[in-house]
């Protein structure tokens, strides 16, 4: 390959961070500080020296997601770390410009179009680990085009056992996803680590013996082994999509998300004649869950046949490990946990000393300040079994679904989130965020 064939293959896909600059960074960048502090003498270098110490900063930050919001006056810089956004810098307009420029065309979005939005993607090699690949959004604003980025690193894949799963919980997966037919769900709003959930599943019984094809909108994460499809428009949709992949002799199908009665219909459907699908639906909890696909005009009777397991989950921040200091707690935060954990099921009930000490993160540099690092999830589920199906044959409300699950031995996500409490993994204000109650 020539060097200019070279540099135009650089500038248009994929970008590399050379071993110098990574041992650099790793050694200037410890917090969000750090890239504050750093951020003029990045800006002095050339803009390809700018956009790949902005990368390594948020892949070594573990940041999900660069925002570049533009403003009267530059465009400000923000990243979302454990699902909080933290503002980290302001960009002046000169250097906002090159940026934006430069991101356009590595991400292959059309430089000269800034009146409408724009979705691209690259592909950025941080030394010896795994790519990661970058997905890109442009939107027109008031002051100019704002950015972000969504930075997708395979290592933040994980598996069952790192989910946070309580042991029955985990126990009940790894049972259920075993099974040679029937339809598993994982519900919860954007950003709730659905997708994570199902992969951790998938390479769980990832085997030679078996034929795993997904529909996926994009592809987020490559997994060996298992055949991945894409989203393409009208031609190639979720349901259009699902029944070629029927047709291909899966033996497990994994369905991106659910939105609509065709794909509904379809997935449950294929769940009954043989396939184990996995899907996503956009729910609050296990029980709206139920009532969201029968709203979809889906029959009770198939519903509740095509079900094996229902899965809602959030993700809350964990405690950072070295500022979190623990202690007792008030006697309104001591009464908040026994009630909430009143109604658990006998086998479940922790026992709770008359002296309670809580978790109390004070915020350090290792945390940028905020107490936290590192996220994990909590969940509910519902089994489906002939009690469920004989109750959805009276039409049940989501509360009355709820309340069923709960009496069936249902753990509620605040539940589960308190219990992670008394682990002294979180604190209860980060739960209470989370769950709202």
């Amino acid at each position: 390959m020539s060097p200019l064939a070279e540099r135009r293959q650089k500038i248009t896909g994929e970008i590399s961070l050379s071993k110098e600059l990574a041992q650099e960074l790793q050694k200037e960048v410890r917090n969000l500080g750090d890239v504050a502090k750093n951020l003029p003498s990045w800006e002095t270098a050339d803009t390809t020296k700018l956009v790949m110490a902005l990368l390594a900063s948020a892949a070594f930050l573990e940041a999900s997601d660069l925002h570049l919001e533009a403003q009267e006056e530059g465009a400000k810089l923000r990243a979302r770390i454990d699902g909080m956004l933290h503002d980290v810098a302001q960009l002046s307009s000169k250097t906002y410009e090159t940026l934006l420029s430069r991101i356009k065309l590595l991400s292959g979005i059309k430089l000269n179009v800034s009146g409408r939005p724009q979705d691209g993607r690259f592909t950025f090699f941080l030394q010896d680990a795994l790519p990661l690949e970058t997905r890109v959004s442009s939107l027109p604003s008031e002051h100019g085009e704002s950015l972000v980025l969504r930075i997708l690193n395979p290592q933040s894949l994980k598996t069952m056992k790192d989910l946070g799963l309580r042991k029955d919980l985990l126990s009940l997966s790894q049972k259920e996803i075993k099974k040679p037919n029937g339809m598993i769900l994982v519900t919860g709003p954007t950003g709730s680590g659905k997708t994570t959930t199902l992969y951790a599943f998938l390479q769980e019984i990832q085997n030679p013996e078996i034929k795993i094809i997904t529909i996926e909108d994009p592809i987020e994460y490559h997994l060996k082994g298992i055949s991945q499809t894409q989203v393409a428009g009208k031609e190639y949709s979720f349901a259009s999509g699902l029944r070629a992949i029927v047709r291909q002799d899966p033996d497990v199908i994994l369905v991106g998300e659910i939105r609509d009665q065709e794909t509904a219909a379809i997935a449950i459907q294929a769940s009954l004649t043989g396939h184990l699908v996995f899907s996503t639906l956009h729910a609050n909890d296990a029980a709206g869950t139920i009532s969201r696909l029968l709203s979809l005009g889906e029959a009770p009777a198939n519903v509740s046949s095509a079900l094996n397991l229902i899965i809602a989950q959030r993700l809350i921040r964990k405690v950072c490990g070295t500022c979190s200091k623990n202690r007792k707690a008030t006697p309104e935060e001591y009464a908040r946990i026994i009630k909430g954990l009143g109604d658990l099921p006998k086998g479940l009930k922790p026992k709770i000393p008359a002296v309670l000490e809580l978790p109390d993160p004070k915020g350090c540099k290792e945390c940028s300040t905020t107490g936290y690092k590192g996220r994990i999830g909590i969940f509910e589920a519902i089994v489906a079994d002939d009690a469920l199906e004989t109750f959805l044959t009276t039409a049940p409300s989501i509360a009355q679904l709820r309340s069923f699950a709960v009496k069936q031995g249902m753990v509620t996500m605040y539940q589960d989130g308190l219990l992670k409490v008394l682990e002294k993994t979180t604190t209860l204000q980060e739960v209470e965020r989370v769950t709202a109650e």
